[in-house]
């Protein structure tokens, strides 16, 4: 477990490093920490809840996230019309072998944090699949302002996030759902280990409040620095709160 929090803090000073950074320094910091958080995340799974979960992981979620990035690639469903720049590098599929990563990093622990706050697996598997999807409220206008993927539509947006479709994120709500119900079919009943499971709450709850951080201070966009706040905070809030009264 102490691997675990190292490596947490491997990704937390790669965060805070790509906002002082440009160019391809900045793009390097985005690969090592989706690839640090995945393996995070996939170690997490297997050291406390065995090899059997953590393939399942994989194959849910990197398995899962590859294919409808590919599906939603070539069809524009059910995210909406958009296309991956060379930035991110190499690719399968069409879908730069990063971004199923990113699925995985992140499903964990909003799976994880969705335990402590529902006890029933249609519950959880709702918390979980919001908690996971609300995060794109934050990725999206980042990763676009990049240039790291485009969109190629003219449909309603959030106000102040514009070339995001709104489309994008009912298509994350939508697959992050289908992913945890799949998830939880795959591995079983799972219930909360409070102390074993607190990396995965400080990724959570880190991912969340360094984001609006980063938002609103660095990265010049204070539109989805509160709509991200608003909406991650669905499910961080009540997490924050539930572990400072425990």
């Amino acid at each position: 477990m102490k691997a675990l929090w190292w490596l947490f803090a491997a990704l937390v000073l790669a965060e805070i490093a790509y906002p002082l950074t440009g160019g391809q320094v900045r793009t390097g910091f985005v690969v090592a920490t989706v690839v640090i958080g995945y393996a995070v995340s996939v170690g997490h799974a297997w050291a406390t809840r065995g090899p059997r979960t953590a393939g399942a992981l994989v194959l849910v979620t990197t398995g899962g996230g590859l294919l409808v990035e590919a599906l939603g690639r070539a069809t524009g469903f059910p995210f909406g019309d958009y296309d991956y720049t060379a930035a991110l590098g190499p690719r399968l599929l069409g879908v730069p072998l990063v971004i199923p990563l990113a699925w995985t990093w992140m499903a964990w622990p909003a799976w994880v944090a969705a335990g402590r706050l529902a006890a029933r697996t249609l519950p959880r598997v709702a918390v979980a699949g919001a908690g996971l999807a609300t995060w794109d409220l934050f990725l999206d206008p980042q990763m676009v302002s990049q240039r790291y993927w485009l969109w190629h539509t003219d449909t309603a947006t959030l106000p102040g996030v514009p070339g995001i479709p709104l489309t994008n994120y009912l298509g994350w709500l939508l697959v992050a759902v289908v992913l945890m119900a799949l998830l939880r079919a795959a591995i079983g009943p799972d219930a909360p280990q409070p102390g074993t499971d607190a990396p995965m709450y400080a990724m959570y709850l880190w991912t969340y409040a360094s984001s609006v951080l980063a938002h609103a201070v660095f990265l010049g966009l204070p539109a989805s620095a509160a709509w991200g706040a608003l909406g991650m905070g669905l499910v961080a809030i009540p997490l924050a709160v539930r572990l400072w009264r425990s």
